[in-house]
């Protein structure tokens, strides 16, 4: 999905013009893939623009150049409010904003320490990321050859550029196969994540997802479906999830800032259940979207108004 330029991003602390934002060619980033970044959505609600889990996203943005070692040179309320002037300055409703921290130009050596830190902030509107009707109908997804990481390789916990040319290879395995969306496994062969989202499944009324230690990021959107799912009265586990599971399943589901609550309708060509949303997923995308569009009471406190 093209992107579809805004006027202004947030650049060290300025607002520079759209095409404005450059960087040197040698920057580390560029090179190694160290930078650091955050995927967060906006909403247009009935009270207004809102933000949402503003603070836990930027939690994690921090949380991920702490373990890259790659010191923000701002603080979290900086750049929270770096998050919402930039919505602000392109008189964004709903949108998607792309926090990134990475390493300029200075060195080439792969030690990325010596080079400066910088931190953008883009945002610009983009719609549903596997298709506006995967929400309802669900999408065709195959379990990919490339393995996610292991524990002893990249740390999984950080959301780091380089970390995301496996999910490249793996959504590029997946489109050429036909599938929309691919799922990885672990490094000993139980289900991961997909290239950019969590994974749900549900069996005989209960939710299943996979845990931490199965190389997954931990998503913020995930956290916010436990919560929903629990509240609403399912019983919710996070376990090593077998890929076979995926076969038997009555529903299974992606979470994602970008894919929201996505139905997944087929898995290596078998049909999930009926082939089609399950029951269970649509009440928490009722729950998900009720509160993040502001029809229903932000119970939980995880919209942040621009």
């Amino acid at each position: 999905m093209p992107i579809k330029e805004s006027e202004w991003i947030w650049f060290d602390g300025d607002f520079v013009p759209w095409a404005d934002a450059k960087v040197h060619v040698l920057s580390h980033a560029l090179h190694y893939g160290s930078s650091v970044f955050e995927g967060i959505r906006a909403y247009k609600t009935p009270q207004g623009v809102a933000v949402f889990r503003l603070a836990a996203h930027v939690k994690r943005l921090f949380n991920s150049c702490k373990i890259a070692h790659m010191p923000v040179p701002y603080t979290a309320e900086q750049t929270s409010q770096a998050i919402v002037e930039t919505v602000r300055r392109n008189k964004l409703s709903s949108c998607y904003i792309r926090p990134l921290v990475f390493r300029g130009y200075e060195v080439l050596g792969v030690d990325p320490r010596s080079c400066p830190v910088h931190m953008i902030v883009a945002a610009f509107e983009w719609g549903t990321y596997l298709g506006a009707e995967a929400i309802e109908q669900g999408v065709d997804v195959g379990i990919s050859s490339w393995r996610r990481m292991a524990p002893d390789t990249f740390p999984s916990m950080a959301k780091i550029g380089g970390h995301y040319v496996n999910s490249q290879f793996m959504v590029m395995e997946a489109r050429d196969r036909g599938f929309s969306e691919a799922i990885g496994l672990d490094i000993y062969g139980y289900v991961s994540e997909g290239s950019g989202e969590n994974l749900f499944v549900v069996v005989d009324g209960i939710i299943y997802t996979p845990p931490l230690g199965a190389s997954i990021l931990g998503g913020i959107t995930r956290d916010s479906v436990i919560t929903i799912a629990r509240d609403l009265g399912y019983e919710v586990r996070e376990q090593l999830i077998p890929r076979e599971m995926l076969y038997i399943a009555d529903e299974v589901f992606f979470t994602g800032t970008a894919a929201e609550v996505t139905p997944i309708r087929s898995v290596d060509g078998q049909p999930v259940g009926e082939g089609h949303r399950g029951p269970i997923t649509a009440k928490i995308q009722e729950q998900f979207f009720g509160i993040t569009q502001g029809k229903l009471p932000d119970r939980y406190h995880w919209l942040h108004y621009v």
